[in-house]
Parts: structure tokens; C-alpha cells; sequence
């Protein structure tokens, strides 16, 4: 995997742009990373290729200077085109050899899974990293339940101990503690960071609670 500092990677990010005014992209990914992101993934579900290309065009820069990956969410023939540090796919997103085919090697390729037998299955194929989740019910998932706590110690001791397993899904500054007592050790958070009246300080009390658990 790029670098490789992906054991010091916590907290993930992700810029979607269901969340953010076009106004305001740029002002959050700074803030994002400012306040202590690891990891920015943009997510632009329902948006033509041309918006996502732009998007990426302006934000990308500002990865790359900072140090920080940056992952195009679904489109691996994106990724490569714009030589991103990586793609995120789902579980109806093909398998693992067709985008490192596209994509190339030495590109971070994550997985979304949705129970220990699939976060297993990802390990198992090859992938640098995992979403566990969701967690909660989330507006990001429409439709599809909350998978809970109970299996996050034993993902993050089956698959967490070999590559970074964020869990995901409705996880806020308000039960984050309890998500970390639950055993997890990286997160992604969305809605709760992108929504925030201040982006960096939530960013950065994120991080804060990460290390206090």
C-alpha cells in the first residue's frame, strides 16, 4: 500500500458531496485534514463523471501536498485516469482483480462489508482496507439496517489486526466512546463532521476521543 502508514490511519474521511455546497468544498477538505483526517475519500453517488473528474481535480491537489491518500469512491477507471492513491468499492462492485487490473499496483483498493463473514471474504481476497458497517441506521444507507456492536471485537481481531477496519455508519462524536468500547479502533465518520457549525474542531475532537479510548 502506498507508503506505508496505513497502521497510523484512524480516522477517515470522506467528502460527499449529498453534504457539501460546491461553495464549500475546498474550505472543507482543508478543514478535514486540518483537524486530523488520515484518510479523504470523495463520495458523489448520483453525479455525472464529468462533476466528479472536476471535484477531484481541485481537492486532489490538496491531498497530495498534505500527505494525505485520496480515495475515489466506485470509479476505479477514474482513479486511474487521475492517478488517485486509491478507489473504495462495494460488494456489487466486482471483484478485487478487476480493479487492481484497472487501477495498477501499488493504488489502495478498500472493500465495503456488512457482516464478519464478508469483512473475512475481504481479507481473504487481498484487499489494503475495510468499511465495517453500517453500524446505525445512516441517511448515506438508505435502506439498509444497522448491523450494530456486537461483532466489531471480533472483526478487528479477525481482520482489524491484519489491515485497517474502519467501522462506518451513523457514528458520531455522541457515541463514538461507546463504538470504542465496543473494540473499534478506526472509524470513518460522515454526516456528524460535514454538518458540523465548525468542520476542523469536530474533526479535531474526533481524533481527540479516538485517543482517549
Amino acid at each position: 500500500m502506498t507508503g506505508d502508514r496505513s497502521a497510523d490511519w484512524k480516522l477517515y474521511a470522506i467528502l460527499d458531496l449529498g453534504y457539501v455546497a460546491e461553495s464549500d468544498r475546498l474550505a472543507t477538505t482543508l478543514k478535514l485534514i486540518a483537524g486530523g483526517a488520515d484518510v479523504l475519500q470523495l463520495r458523489a453517488k448520483g453525479r455525472d463523471h464529468g462533476e466528479i473528474r472536476d471535484v477531484a481535480k481541485e481537492i486532489f491537489p490538496i491531498c497530495r501536498a498534505t500527505g494525505v491518500p485520496f480515495i475515489i469512491n466506485d470509479y476505479a477507471e477514474l482513479a486511474a485516469e487521475l492517478d488517485a492513491d486509491g478507489v473504495h468499492i462495494g460488494q456489487d462492485d466486482g471483484p478485487l482483480a478487476a480493479a487492481r487490473e484497472m487501477i495498477g499496483s501499488g493504488k489502495i483498493i478498500g472493500r465495503s462489508t456488512h457482516s464478519l463473514a464478508q469483512a473475512r471474504a475481504a481479507l481473504d481476497e487481498g484487499f489494503d482496507y475495510i468499511g465495517f458497517g453500517p453500524l446505525f441506521p445512516t441517511p448515506t444507507k438508505l435502506g439498509r439496517p444497522g448491523i450494530g456492536l456486537a461483532d466489531i471485537s471480533t472483526m478487528q481481531c479477525d481482520v482489524g489486526g491484519k489491515i485497517p477496519a474502519f467501522c462506518i455508519g451513523g457514528i458520531k462524536r455522541a457515541n463514538l466512546p461507546e463504538v470504542i468500547a465496543a473494540g473499534a479502533r478506526r472509524v470513518v465518520i460522515v454526516s456528524d463532521l460535514l454538518t458540523a457549525g465548525d468542520v476542523e474542531s469536530a474533526t479535531r475532537e474526533v481524533r481527540e476521543i479516538i485517543a482517549r479510548g
